[in-house]
């Protein structure tokens, strides 16, 4: 099958070259010219493990092409992909589809013969509907179908994600649609990975209602750990005790400084604001977003207790500042409302992050950038982990300790635990819905 994928962000360069490693022909087309001039001299845009070698692998196999003329890719492609960017727009709330839209108007204009058109960004119920409507106006002519194709990508595992996947959803209107995804998606059919098809709508809704209800589960679970630090119990061992529950699970139980991420802020406020346009109010999901902005500033309050109530004229050290380990991505992390407080409060603050830096540079004046976590710990009076790098998981706590002016550790990862603080000699020790150390 020949392949145009139209965007290379981080869905459409995944999904691109992955798609390439099935073995379709595949053309990735991008409107920057510096990130298709990296992408044609073998640099990822992106930080993604295996994604440089998946890519380089595919692009000898002459399988995998970029390139900016998006005419040139959609003609003889058998389906086209829109996997541009859907920000939540300014003001409402609701999922930005100027890029998806402009870019069906491209395609119909581009395309000649049978074309499917399908959608991978993510995007509100009804879209691909309005999709097929930009195209007929764009090019009456055209025989096209559209179909709806979310993606189920985590940061950090995508390529494993999206060779085994839990699932795959399309959605379609016609058989014609249906055997033309049947044929890209063959290698998963052949493997026996679960393939949903269904109508668009359900397919769009899926995405929506499976992201709101991870970001559900994220939320319950730092809410009882707030619970848990009020009447003594221990979060890990409530998560341990209800995720053996099979009808629970013990994935994303795991407690933390809140979420962020590409998705999940995105995709909670998107499904608020449809419930509330088809009068079909989202309480949970809108109780999920309130909470989830509240629980990032109760760490900024635990970070003060440790610093007797002040930031001013202290050092801070802090480990980690992307949303998740193993990704560059920066959106919604929760260091973006617990850095800045810090900052704002008078504190000098050191960060430490093994990808973080390129996008943080930014997004976190102020701030002063180290390499070492050792390095970044030296004469520091709190020291906090926010992100769960695995280069954060065996530290030595008796030479940071020893290093720090005042040694306090915030863990907000939940990866040590008080006994092992106070045994290296930390003075002080907090982490989420945990036993203390002061």
């Amino acid at each position: 099958m020949k392949i145009a994928m139209i965007g290379t962000g981080y869905v459409g360069l995944v999904s691109g070259v992955c798609f390439s490693d099935f073995g379709h022909d595949v053309i990735c087309v991008d409107k920057d010219p510096r990130k298709i001039e990296m992408l044609e001299q073998g640099r990822v845009p992106i930080y993604e493990p295996g994604l440089d070698q998946l890519m380089a692998k595919n692009v000898a196999a002459g399988r995998l092409k970029f390139t900016l003329d998006l005419k040139h890719a959609v003609a003889g492609s058998d389906a086209v992909f829109i996997a541009v960017g859907t920000p939540t727009r300014r003001g409402d709330g609701h999922a930005d589809l100027t890029y998806v839209m402009a870019a069906a108007k491209e395609i119909a204009e581009a395309a000649r013969d049978y074309t499917v058109i399908v959608t991978k960004s993510t995007v509100p119920v009804g879209t691909n509907r309005a999709v097929g409507e930009v195209v007929r106006a764009a090019n009456p002519d055209l025989d096209f179908d559209v179909a709806s194709n979310p993606e189920f990508l985590r940061e950090g595992a995508a390529i494993d994600d999206f060779m085994k996947p839990d699932r795959v959803v399309v959605g379609v209107q016609t058989d014609r649609a249906a055997e033309v995804m049947a044929a890209i998606y063959r290698p998963l059919y052949l493997r026996d990975f679960p393939i949903v098809t269904t109508d668009l709508e359900s397919a769009e809704m899926i995405k929506y209602a499976a992201n709101a209800f991870l970001a559900t589960k994220i939320t319950f679970i730092n809410e009882i750990a707030a619970l848990c630090e009020k009447v003594g119990a221990d979060v890990k061992e409530v998560s341990r005790g209800m995720g053996l529950d099979g009808r629970i699970g013990n994935k994303f139980l795991h407690a933390g400084p809140g979420y962020g991420g590409s998705c999940f802020p995105k995709d909670t406020k998107a499904l608020a604001r449809i419930g509330q346009e088809h009068a079909a109010p989202m309480q949970i999901t809108e109780a999920v977003i309130k909470v989830n902005e509240e629980i990032k500033r109760r760490m900024v309050g635990k970070l003060s207790d440790l610093c007797d109530g002040s930031f001013n004229g202290r050092t801070v050290a802090v480990l980690g500042v992307t949303f998740k380990p193993d990704t560059d991505d920066m959106r919604d992390a929760p260091s973006l409302t617990i850095v800045p407080a810090l900052v704002g409060g008078g504190a000098k603050v050191r960060v430490c992050d093994p990808q973080g830096r390129h996008e943080g540079e930014a997004l976190l004046p102020g701030v002063e950038w180290i390499e070492d976590p050792y390095d970044t710990a030296q004469g520091a009076d709190l020291l906090v982990i926010l992100t769960e790098w695995n280069e954060f998981r065996a530290l030595n706590l008796k030479k940071l300790a020893g290093q720090m002016a005042t040694p306090k550790l915030a863990d907000l990862r939940n990866i040590y635990d008080a006994e092992a603080a106070a045994a290296a000699g930390f003075t002080a020790y907090d982490s989420i819905g945990r036993p203390t150390l002061s």
